[in-house]
């Protein structure tokens, strides 16, 4: 069951970096692997959280799998996503923000496993350059978004 945690400090607000990986349906654009993605739906709640099930698809190499997810968003702090429905076994992950004097400072950590054991073999080969890569992506994405 890879893991993989990374923590960062990028020179944006905590709004803007939080915005970035809340904005799911805009993964396509930018993040590696990441074909499509829907927002099944989208829920305020009471507590002032925002809770969104979503899908995204995933394609690499000869697999392309779907995958339902709920997440649960707590502005410009917090992100937790937990697994739906898809080809895991499991999987959670989660976003943390923070105010830092030389702007934000994130936190991202992923844990999962797939059903399928090819698969699991195939992303175990490159599964920390593979998440790498994932953080890369956000901080590219920012740079582009913010400057």
């Amino acid at each position: 069951m890879p893991t993989h945690g990374e923590k960062r400090v990028l020179p944006y607000s905590r709004a803007q970096v939080y915005d970035l990986v809340a904005d799911v349906t805009r993964y396509p654009e930018f993040l590696p692997w990441t074909s499509a993605a829907r927002v099944r739906s989208r829920v305020p709640q009471p507590d002032g959280t925002e809770l969104v099930e979503a899908d995204l698809v995933i394609s690499f190499k000869v697999f392309r799998e779907r995958f339902g997810s709920r997440v649960v968003l707590t502005p410009q702090s917090r992100i937790e996503m937990e697994y739906l429905d898809g080809p895991f076994k499991h999987m959670k992950s989660h976003w943390k923000f923070a105010d830092h004097p030389d702007g934000c400072a994130v936190e991202f950590f992923v844990d999962f496993e797939f059903k399928n054991a090819i698969l699991q073999k195939l992303i175990g080969v490159v599964f920390n350059e593979a998440m790498h890569r994932v953080v890369k992506a956000f901080e590219d994405r920012a740079r582009a978004l913010y400057g």
